[in-house]
């Protein structure tokens, strides 16, 4: 159970979790019901066990040349014990996963539901055999970015709110740029052990340099969506920034030199919680104007 646990990433588990709890909280003036409960909770660990489950077990061949998988950034099973450690997970995924989508499904309207359904898809196909929407270049950032914009997505549908609001497509927007930006950037470190097993991404396709250019302006832009929204929410504008700056100390890396950019990508996860609790101060004050 412990491999399962690494399997999930419970470092990351909020970066799903806290989108839909705060969408739905702001689309339904703050109620909190079985829905939003459940909602978070299948968001929270069911959900990133199956996102990331399913990828540790069907790119376990290239991450046992990946030096980063073993820790924090992913679980790495032992060799001897993988197939069985794999089919373990792979069983724990759809234990876990059902009952949440069966119930969330019952209580949604139809939109709702057919958008749930095609968050777990683009989860399921990210990493899937014949899928594989993670070796599709500019497809593999777009999907993961649903990863992280779909609960908010779902959440923000499940509640009727409307999406076209200019509180509302402004963010969506910028948040699926900022997905898109972070999932490039994080395929930096990995141009040489994609390459070398085979695995395309929009890293390997554009280089590594183009591709953290690429990242650093697709930070900018979702700032310069965010200045669309309304007093204070405009505020939000200035939290891609830090991003933006963090992936500009890696134009200079060459595929040669592509594992530098880790050391990037270790302050993103960590920037991700600074920019949480910022997230947080702006919902609230947003809330009480």
């Amino acid at each position: 159970m412990r491999e399962v646990l690494a399997a999930s990433r419970p470092f990351s588990w909020v970066n799903t979790a806290y989108p839909f709890a705060a969408g739905w909280l702001l689309a339904t003036g703050g109620r909190v019901d079985a829905t939003f409960v459940i909602g978070t909770l299948f968001f929270l660990v069911p959900y990133n066990l199956l996102m990331y489950g399913v990828n540790d077990v069907f790119d376990y061949a290239s991450d046992l040349r990946n030096p980063r998988k073993g820790g924090i950034e992913g679980g790495l099973v032992d060799p001897s014990r993988a197939r069985a450690v794999h089919r373990r997970i792979l069983w724990s995924c759809v234990v876990s996963t059902v009952p949440f989508v069966v119930w969330l499904l019952a209580v949604g309207s139809l939109p709702a539901g057919l958008v749930l359904a095609f968050v777990v898809f683009m989860v399921v196909a990210y990493s899937a055999p014949v899928l594989r929407f993670k070796e599709r270049p500019v497809l593999d950032s777009f999907t993961s970015a649903t990863h992280f914009v779909g609960p908010l997505l779902y959440a923000l549908v499940l509640a009727d709110a409307d999406l076209g609001a200019v509180t509302t497509w402004p963010v969506l927007a910028a948040f699926t740029l900022w997905g898109m930006a972070s999932h490039a950037f994080g395929a930096v470190q990995d141009v040489r052990a994609d390459r070398e097993g085979g695995i395309a991404s929009v890293a390997t396709v554009l280089g590594a340099r183009p591709t953290v250019l690429a990242a650093t302006a697709g930070y900018v832009v979702a700032a310069g969506l965010l200045l669309a929204l309304p007093w204070p929410g405009l505020l939000a504008a200035v939290l891609p920034l830090p991003y933006a700056w963090s992936t500009w100390r890696f134009r200079a890396v060459t595929d040669a030199t592509c594992e530098s950019a880790n050391a990037g990508w270790r302050t993103f996860l960590w920037l991700n919680l600074v920019t949480g609790f910022l997230v947080t101060m702006l919902l609230l004050a947003v809330a009480l104007t």
